[in-house]
């Protein structure tokens, strides 16, 4: 067993995935998020090539995440109206700031606030927390409408979670929006979240 080529491999494929791994730290030094990313680079060191990845991220930072996934996870925010009789499930990128203020101007609808969990399980089939556009496969009546912000389009990949937030998936965006929306016959509406912050900029000058 040759182990400095070992660990030139390992060096290979921390570079590769952007892990920051000492293949020289013993393994009671590291944290629990270096162990389980050491668990993963095992499975990479193998040979694997498809990573169905549960427990091995349930403690990484999001940041550690989207560098094993090499894709932004998005972020899903599940609102409605004052009333609860519209509801909205909005992608948009995890670098930008949300204001309901600004998105209720957007897309026209007043009083909009984050739904409560109980339409959250009922409508999309998850828990606070695991907010995904997958969940659109539970709402079989159309009653919530997609927002998807341009950037989160602008890219080949999108991360998200299965319904489960111990979990993320690296998903083409075309096989999104050209795929899997059109099968469960939902609709989406692209909007520019970009516009507010130039508005907010051009306010504080």
């Amino acid at each position: 067993y040759n182990v400095a080529k070992a660990a030139a491999r390992v060096r290979e494929i921390c570079t590769a995935y952007g892990f920051e791994i000492d293949p020289d730290k013993k393994i009671y030094e590291m944290s629990v998020s270096e162990k389980q990313t050491v668990e993963i680079i095992k499975v990479i060191y193998r040979g694997a090539e498809i990573l169905i990845l549960d427990e091995p991220t349930a403690v990484l930072t999001p940041q550690e995440i989207d560098e094993l996934m090499q894709t932004p996870v998005c972020k899903n925010l599940f609102l409605c109206n004052g009333g609860k009789t519209q509801f909205y499930l909005l992608l948009m990128t995890g670098d930008k700031r949300f204001s309901t203020k600004d998105f209720s101007r957007l897309i026209g609808c007043s009083r909009l606030s984050f739904a409560p969990a109980e339409y959250m399980e009922a409508l999309l089939g998850v828990t606070p927390g695991s907010v995904t556009v997958l969940g659109l496969m539970n709402d079989t009546e159309n009653s919530v409408k997609l927002y998807i912000d341009k950037d989160v389009l602008a890219d080949e990949y999108m991360g998200c979670h299965p319904c489960i937030n111990t979990s993320s998936l690296k998903i083409k965006t075309a096989d999104i929006t050209e795929k899997f929306l059109p099968y469960i016959k939902h609709t989406y509406r692209v909007v520019d979240l970009g516009s507010f912050e130039k508005i907010e900029k051009e306010k504080n000058i």
